[in-house]
């Protein structure tokens, strides 16, 4: 009896040191766990903050390239002369007939097109323009040109001699919006006359943005 006893006791020691092993050892799985899920928490957190560093770039960019082409749209000016080279006279025509500035100087931002003639704003804004128009005097045919904007008559340059070399010029300024249309127009049964020396210019250029 007493031997079955021994036995027992020491099964049972046994019995409670495994018992504190597993103990111990599941609370080192706890603890494990515990460690893994402060390492998945510390995992997500760097994820979400990388998905907004992200974000916060591709705003940067968007916002450079934004800068850029406002920078690039701000740069608007031209200046242009009748003809393309040697000497003549435009005209008379019997209708008032759209004037091409062929010869040009500077075109910066290239919203003017020296195939038709038209200014075409880029952007809203407050532009200046400035016309000369030269002429040899001509009892029958005076000299004239008109500034049109989307077909409304604005400004008008115009001069009518019977001899000798004459000019007129004007100016003005407009608010455009994207778009809007802007050119010369000859005066009907005028003559407009050009040469080498470039009597006969369109120049125009955006002051500011609105």
């Amino acid at each position: 009896m007493s031997a079955l006893l021994g036995e027992l006791k020491v099964e049972v020691r046994y019995l409670r040191e495994d018992n504190e092993a597993q103990a111990a050892k599941v609370r080192e799985l706890e603890l494990q766990k515990t460690e893994l899920d402060k390492l998945k928490e510390q995992y997500q957190a760097q994820s979400q903050e990388l998905i907004s560093i992200k974000a916060k770039t591709n705003t940067t960019e968007n916002q450079v390239e934004a800068l850029k082409r406002e920078r690039e749209v701000k740069q608007v000016a031209f200046s242009a002369s009748l003809l393309a080279a040697g000497s003549g006279t435009v005209g008379p025509f019997n209708t008032h007939t759209p004037l091409v500035f062929r010869r040009v100087v500077s075109n910066i931002g290239n919203a003017y097109n020296p195939h038709t003639g038209f200014f075409i704003a880029p952007v809203r804004g407050a532009y200046h323009f400035e016309f000369y128009i030269g002429a040899h005097g001509h009892a029958a045919h005076p000299t004239g040109a008109v500034l049109i904007k989307n077909g409304e008559h604005i400004f008008i340059a115009y001069e009518h001699q019977n001899s000798h070399y004459g000019s007129s010029a004007n100016g003005v300024t407009l608010l455009l919006e994207v778009g809007d249309v802007v050119f010369l127009r000859q005066w009907v049964n005028s003559r407009i006359f050009d040469n080498e020396n470039h009597h006969s210019t369109f120049s125009g250029h955006l002051l500011f943005t609105m």
